[in-house]
């Protein structure tokens, strides 16, 4: 009797915890690099709820987008896939079905949790319309293609737009209603919200507008095109490089511009921790805010994302746990983390096992161990765009290797930065012979990741000839006779469906 007794106590405790499984929410801007944002040390912009954030949680300096574009960096972050395994990007294809499937938001789903989306997606589904996406959460307002600043002009939010006109708050109100539905459903939460700010074209909220009106700022110390004269030829054939020139002709403008919709995300921020509040949510409830990928702002001359330099890779990444410990809450850490390591991340809080073999791994460690680490080394890739400004490269906490294999007109080159003092990256120490030991590690480390491009990449999707391409040791006449004879990929003749997204 005594045994029975146990165990029927056993399993009422165990269905008690079920229903004390975290709440996740997880908040993603667009395009919004890690020195835009006050608790990285940016006094410009006005980020007080995520500074408040950052205060009552984590941290994480060293985060990088392994691909810094929107739609493949979406990807990474639902399937914890590098994007030579997912196989979506503009000129590589849609996203086959079997990885949603295999996404966090569908996987919580299945264990239980009461899931929603809004915002801006950022790609289809192969073959498939961009509605499909609806089916695979409990509350969905998502949005094809890039969305809009004009809330009113986005379906899924455009019953709020009498009130807040501009998208950003707009979202803040949808997910305050959302968690009103969580609640009521009796189950644990998943929200996931995609902001479309700060990206392109820079039309904040006038709200926001005004805090920035009159205002100068100060560029970062690698700013203008002679701050990027000692980089690699191939990383000025970018469209990084020959487009998006706003942030070289009019810096204060644009900076102006660009935080004013960092503000508004962070004004929704603050939205959706008052309605935690209100609905009595918040002491169960773990706040992830990142970004798909990083901006270079006029750094080294450059505007837009895409290359692997230090603020068009990396993000903001800040994780708010209010059952941390007082001790830890409002620690850094600066281990290598990325993109793909968000899935990974929410599936453990969820108590869900994450699907073998991905690459993204468990970051919940490091909130009580912020000197900790996950990964000895990073990969950050480019596999789109100008071929000549494609590119693989690998980062430490102390040193970032990049080989840049094109060869017509230009010499294949190596890049290596010492991160960890030179953040602005303005020394090539590649030819340096008193860095030839640093050289050499992460030349083994490149070559270890290139090996797992061969043994794992998708097929069908156009990755293939990469492991070739990012070779250190084939000679570029070999890659050149080569890369002419190769064929475009089919899955990348992407044609007019309405999901698609520009980037």
């Amino acid at each position: 009797m005594k045994s029975l007794a146990l165990l029927l106590f056993l399993a009422v405790c165990g269905s008690v915890r079920s229903t004390e499984r975290s709440n996740i929410i997880f908040l993603f801007s667009d395009d919004q690099t890690a020195r835009a944002i006050g608790c990285y040390g940016n006094n410009e912009v006005l980020t007080p709820n995520l500074d408040k954030l950052a205060a009552e949680g984590v941290r994480f300096t060293n985060h990088y987008n392994t691909t810094a574009i929107c739609m493949a960096s979406r990807c990474c972050v639902l399937t914890g896939l590098y994007e030579y395994r997912h196989g979506c990007n503009f000129e590589h294809g849609d996203l086959e079905r079997r990885f949603i499937r295999e996404s966090y938001p569908v996987l919580l789903r299945k264990a239980g949790y009461f899931t929603g989306f809004a915002g801006k997606i950022g790609f289809v589904l192969q073959g498939e319309k961009f509605e499909a996406f609806a089916s695979l959460f409990d509350v969905w307002a998502g949005g094809p293609g890039q969305t809009y600043y004009e809330t009113a002009r986005n379906e899924g939010i455009a019953m709020y737009a009498d009130k807040y006109p501009h998208c950003s708050r707009a979202y803040g109100a949808w997910a305050q209603d959302f968690l009103k539905s969580a609640k009521a459903s009796g189950q644990p939460f998943c929200l996931s919200v995609s902001f479309k700010a700060p990206h392109l074209p820079f039309t904040p909220d006038p709200i926001d507008s005004k805090l920035y009106e009159g205002k100068t700022f100060k560029p970062p110390p690698n700013y203008g095109v002679a701050k990027g004269l000692h980089l690699s030829a191939q990383a000025h054939t970018s469209r990084a490089a020959t487009a998006y020139r706003e942030w070289v002709n009019d810096y204060d403008d644009t900076a102006a511009k660009y935080y004013a919709l960092i503000t508004g995300v962070d004004a929704a921020v603050g939205m959706i921790r008052e309605g935690l509040k209100r609905e009595s949510l918040e002491a169960n409830t773990v706040i992830i805010f990142t970004s798909d990928n990083g901006y270079n702002s006029g750094s080294h001359g450059f505007g837009d994302k895409v290359l692997p330099y230090e603020e068009g890779s990396m993000s903001p990444l800040i994780i708010y746990d209010p059952r941390l410990p007082e001790k830890d809450a409002g620690s850094s850490s600066d281990a290598i983390t990325a993109n793909v390591d968000m899935a990974a991340t929410i599936l453990a809080l969820a108590g869900v096992a994450a699907p073998e073999d991905i690459d993204g791994k468990n970051l919940l460690p490091l909130l009580t161990d912020p000197k900790g680490q996950v990964r000895e080394a990073l990969p950050l890739f480019n596999f789109w765009g100008a071929k000549s400004a494609q590119s693989m490269a690998v980062v430490t906490p102390e040193w970032k290797y990049i080989f840049w294999f094109y060869g017509e007109g230009m010499k294949p080159t190596e890049e290596l930065f010492n991160v960890g003092r030179d953040e602005y990256e303005m020394t090539n120490l590649a030819g340096d012979p008193g860095y030839r030991e640093s050289l050499n590690a992460m030349r083994a480390s490149y070559d270890a990741e290139l090996a797992a491009i061969k043994s794992k990449v998708v097929k069908g999707h156009g990755y293939e000839r990469y492991p070739m391409l990012f070779d250190r040791t084939i000679p570029w006449t070999e890659k050149a006779s080569r890369l002419r004879s190769s064929k475009p990929n089919p899955a990348g003749r992407r044609k007019g469906n309405k999901g698609k997204a520009a980037n």
